[in-house]
């Protein structure tokens, strides 16, 4: 990836915003009741947080299964993050392709509560890394 500093850095920043945007509106939207963009959005949150990880690290990808296999490689398989974590990610992902592309199964509101506390929490705790890494970068 061909990002000089302080790009780097804004992008991080602008994806780690975009993160938290959809995890409210993931709250928004499971208040009216829309479970599947609630779970769409919930995606969306871990899926703008891993991003904003991998590009402070400068690890491209250029796909959503390539960035969760990225992130399980990088951080999960470490131990930087929790084995729950990579977990939760592959299942936001699965929720959202059936909620996007699924004509047969709906999304339960029993699959979306237990996720939202957690879908909190790695956002938190994946841009919080993400910042580190580049006040780090900047540091340096």
């Amino acid at each position: 990836m061909g990002l000089n500093e302080q790009n780097r850095k804004d992008i991080v920043l602008y994806r780690v915003e975009r993160a938290f945007t959809a995890l409210e509106q993931a709250k928004g939207n499971f208040e009216m009741g829309y479970i599947e963009v609630t779970a769409n959005r919930l995606y969306y949150a871990a899926h703008y947080a891993v991003s904003a990880l991998l590009i402070a690290y400068a690890i491209p990808s250029h796909s959503h299964d390539g960035s969760i296999t990225l992130f399980s490689m990088h951080f999960v398989k470490s131990g930087i993050v929790s084995r729950e974590m990579g977990r939760l990610l592959n299942q936001l992902f699965a929720l959202r392709q059936t909620g996007d592309y699924s004509d047969r199964f709906d999304i339960s509101v029993d699959e979306i509560v237990p996720r939202i506390k957690p879908t909190e929490e790695f956002v938190k705790v994946v841009t919080n890394l993400a910042r580190q890494r580049i006040d780090l970068l900047t540091k340096e």
